[in-house]
């Protein structure tokens, strides 16, 4: 247990390692990721290990909001730059983020990368994807990548229960996603991961194992959401049917918040709650309200005269 009572000077006056912070520190500014839609699918979509994707995902909950599917890469880079230049933002990072995005061939793979970073204002590159599939050759050529600029990986881990992952049609276990840790990592490619807090049938106990587990295998970074229910989803329908409960913020908070407490402070913290489209989203609602999320987690963290790693 930590002895001080004030965060690592590594957060930059925050109470936990922010991805911003991050950010700034490493590339010397401000620096605003851009959301790219690569028109992929998943292998638990099109039958490779399963059908129906994930019980929780529609895809619409985390498409790029200021663009639209079918527009090209480099269509979608030059809105994403343009929006980031009205905020004053000079150095963008491309996030290919929808669906799994090494699921292609690795040369149309390619073709995909080099027109991303087809663009001065580009400073590094963000590739998300499922720890099945990531091949060592799509890994090595991630990796010449690194020559250019830095790449991140990260991987949708979700749940560290087995018995989670084969509830919600992931189509892999927890050890693939160990090992795809360690074989991205031989490559020097710094790796976050996905968690979702809050499936049915996970004890808090459980979801407090998950912050020594990422230490353990060293992760770079987390995103962490809480399970949220969304339209056009099987999970939706087990909601309807009274099956999935799901936290009100002030459980979440308190979460959230003991989590970090738990979580390597050299761990940085890409998100700390999820969000979806008004449209689709069914439950929670608190998660519409961004700035009362945060505000109520760093609020929390205040109180507690808390910060994240003080009891790792």
């Amino acid at each position: 247990m930590s002895t001080s009572t004030m965060p690592p000077s590594l957060f930059g006056g925050r109470r936990y390692h922010s991805h911003a912070t991050w950010l700034r520190r490493t590339f010397g500014g401000e620096v605003a990721r851009i959301s790219l839609d690569a028109g992929m699918t998943c292998p638990n979509r099109d039958g490779a290990v399963a059908r129906g994707g994930c019980t929780y995902c529609n895809n619409e909950s985390f498409h790029p909001g200021d663009v639209g599917s079918g527009l090209s890469i480099t269509e979608q880079m030059s809105a994403g730059i343009a929006k980031a230049r009205r905020r004053g933002v000079t150095r963008v990072l491309p996030y290919f983020q929808t669906f799994s995005n090494t699921y292609a061939p690795l040369d149309r793979l390619r073709a995909l990368w080099d027109e991303a970073l087809g663009f001065p204002e580009v400073v590094g590159l963000a590739i998300g994807t499922r720890p099945d599939c990531i091949e060592d050759e799509k890994l090595n050529a991630i990796g010449d990548l690194t020559h250019r600029v830095p790449v991140f990986m990260e991987y949708g881990l979700e749940s560290m229960r087995d018995r989670t992952l084969a509830m919600i049609n992931r189509g892999h276990d927890v050890a693939r996603f160990v090992d795809a840790v360690s074989r991205t990592h031989a490559r020097r490619l710094p790796v976050c991961a996905h968690v979702i807090l809050g499936f049915p049938g996970e004890t808090r106990d459980e979801l407090l194992e998950v912050p020594a587990f990422l230490g353990r295998i060293g992760v770079d970074g987390v995103k962490i959401h809480q399970l949220h229910v969304v339209r056009k989803t099987a999970m939706e329908a087990a909601y309807h049917r009274g099956e999935v409960p799901v936290f009100t913020l002030e459980e979440y908070r308190d979460l959230v918040c003991d989590f970090l407490e738990v979580l390597s402070p050299e761990i940085v913290v890409e998100r700390l709650f999820g969000t979806a489209p008004a449209e689709i989203l069914v439950a929670p609602l608190w998660s519409l309200d961004r700035a009362r999320v945060q505000r109520e987690i760093e609020d929390e963290l205040l109180r507690r005269s808390s910060f994240q790693g003080c009891r790792c």
